[in-house]
């Protein structure tokens, strides 16, 4: 059993965050006597665990938008469509939400200390409630800009019509959360050594990638790359790094490894990790979603990789296609000679991909050999690549188990932190620095070093290591949710996006292999010619819409009419500046 996470919600009493303990027989919680919560350690607990439910992911990233999705950019299929955001708001509207989350922490905040729970256990607490709320704010801020600032738990009598802080307000306010949480967790590397719960380690990662945002084109942008809050994001990312060296995190040995159940517990490279038990809590990773339907139950079509994103990962030497002396690139044999990353990521037609269990199996995308629902067909309007993702999947699930993944998700980990430094240590000039991540990734990922031990990384200008960082976060971070975000705190979002078309592989079986009385998994890769074909997003757009305004969405008008003081962003209507 893994040493954390019986969950209890305190509306729905799903169980209790403890470790490995039995689920206490508590009463409901939503209606709480202070006078018992925080004089009582497990109760205390319950409420924290109900905030780890609500306000951190509930599991992977998977394709269409939203705070923790990963289908929103050039990666996956569902990019970001113009109808996205209407006249009455958007389907992010994750507002309300977010701040009955704050209202919960502001309440442990202000009576936590009423209590008479031992100091060091109510450190712990004010700990993660202070990480929480910095948290809630982040996700906030980085889709609207500056938000009211509710810093206690609001009562009757309180001026509920909170107008806007700066978004400079709010990050500080983020930071100063973030100063008092790593303030109260102490030297500490996991809370009570439960993995899973945020400590020390998770909030000074968590505050290199807050830092590296406010120093980002998307809130500084006429002065996207020369603004001071680069200093400040690199000062952040060296302190999380430093410290985490000394914790014992570091880079797994496997990059395949990272996330697989054999791992969990044992992997130095997780810093912030969702857990999943198929005992307590399961299905993270949603394989019912991601799998090809054959394999699956019920849906599939989530985190189907586009042929721009296969393309783009580099060969085994590190060049980019194309660019490679020693491996020479076409289409037709686009698999070969690849970085070891793209086998560990991506499932083409006839890859061998063992699900089930099933030794030998190939996945065909091929009409002559795939079944009917895991076909490509050029022009079909439904959720279809000639991809799927293979990180994270569980491949010993039957069909019938793929509810039951136990693939932790990994929300923050050390390779961020490296390469969160990277970007920030280039802009303040240390170029070599930001060069030399690049490569201990790719060594990592093995890479081949080549000549000078260069792992293919030949930048040797801030521009062109600037892209560099950003095409390693690509690869390296592929189907964990970041590529949508770091286009949009770049302000790339519409640059590299907006009128292009996603496209797929189509695979066809070359002339003259038999068809009829073949066993099955017979034929290879090889064995196909391959065209590159336009298809339809998940909207049934051919040409994706990305507006300049998407850097910064609407407040929703059921909020601006609940909150008279509420003042619309710029770009949608009102006055309010969401940049710094």
């Amino acid at each position: 059993m893994k040493n954390i996470f019986k969950f209890i919600s305190i509306i729905s009493l799903l169980g209790l965050f403890t470790a490995c303990e039995d689920i206490l027989d508590v009463e409901n919680l939503s209606a709480f006597e202070p006078d018992a919560v925080w004089n009582d350690e497990n109760l205390t607990n319950a409420y924290i665990t109900d905030l780890y439910r609500s306000v951190l992911p509930s599991g992977w990233p998977t394709a269409g938008a939203g705070f923790y999705a990963g289908g929103s950019a050039d990666e996956t299929l569902g990019i970001l469509a113009a109808d996205l955001v209407n006249s009455t708001g958007h389907s992010w509207a994750a507002f309300s939400g977010i701040y009955a989350d704050i209202r919960k922490i502001n309440t442990l905040l202000s009576q936590i200390n009423s209590g008479k729970l031992s100091k060091a256990f109510k450190d712990k607490a004010l700990g993660q409630a202070h990480f929480f709320r910095a948290w809630s704010y982040f996700h906030l801020l980085r889709v609207y800009g500056g938000v009211p600032l509710i810093k206690k738990a609001q009562g009757i009598d309180d001026d509920l019509f909170v107008p806007r802080a700066s978004s400079a307000e709010t990050f500080a306010f983020i930071e100063q959360d973030l100063d008092e949480a790593i303030q109260y967790f102490g030297n500490a590397k996991f809370v009570n050594g439960d993995r899973g719960r945020v400590g020390t380690a998770a909030a000074l990662a968590f505050k290199s990638r807050v830092m590296l945002q406010k120093a980002s084109p998307q809130f500084n942008p006429g002065n996207p790359y020369g603004n001071s809050h680069w200093a400040a994001a690199l000062a952040a990312a060296k302190k999380a790094k430093e410290e985490l060296d000394k914790m014992g995190f570091a880079l797994h040995p496997s990059y395949p490894e990272i996330f697989s159940p054999e791992s969990e517990g044992n992997n130095n490279e997780a810093i912030l990790t969702v857990i999943f038990d198929s005992n307590n809590r399961s299905n993270g990773r949603n394989e019912a979603a991601i799998r090809p339907l054959t394999e699956s139950k019920n849906a599939t079509g989530a985190q189907q990789p586009i042929w721009k994103f296969v393309a783009a990962f580099p060969m085994a030497d590190g060049l980019q296609p194309g660019n490679s002396t020693k491996y020479a690139y076409n289409v037709q044999t686009y698999w070969k000679n690849r970085d070891p990353r793209f086998y560990d990521n991506i499932v083409g037609n006839a890859f061998l991909f063992q699900l089930s269990g099933k030794k030998g199996r190939r996945q065909y995308t091929d009409e002559a050999f795939a079944d009917t629902n895991d076909q490509f067909s050029p022009g079909a309007k439904f959720a279809r690549t000639g991809f799927y993702p293979r990180k994270g999947v569980q491949l010993g699930l039957t069909q019938e188990q793929v509810a039951l993944s136990e693939v932790d998700w990994i929300e923050i980990r050390y390779a961020e932190v490296l390469l969160n430094y990277a970007e920030a240590a280039n802009e303040q000039g240390d170029m070599n620095g930001a060069v030399e991540v690049i490569r201990q990734l790719r060594k990592r990922a093995g890479i081949e070093p080549g000549s000078g031990n260069t792992y293919g990384v030949t930048a040797s200008t801030r521009e062109a290591v600037r892209e560099a960082v950003l095409h390693e976060r690509r690869i390296e971070f592929a189907f964990e949710g970041k590529r949508f975000w770091d286009l949009r705190r770049l302000r790339k979002l519409h640059t590299v996006l907006d009128g292009t078309k996603e496209q797929g592989l189509f695979a066809k079986i070359k002339s003259g292999l038999p068809v009829e009385g073949i066993k099955p998994n017979t034929y290879k890769p090889e064995d196909f010619d391959y065209k590159v074909v336009d298809i339809f997003n998940l909207s049934g757009n051919i040409t994706n819409s990305i507006p300049e305004s998407y850097y910064f969405f609407p407040i929703t008008l059921t909020e601006i009419n609940r909150n008279k003081n509420l003042k619309q962003n710029k770009d949608w209507g009102g006055d309010f500046d969401p940049t710094l």
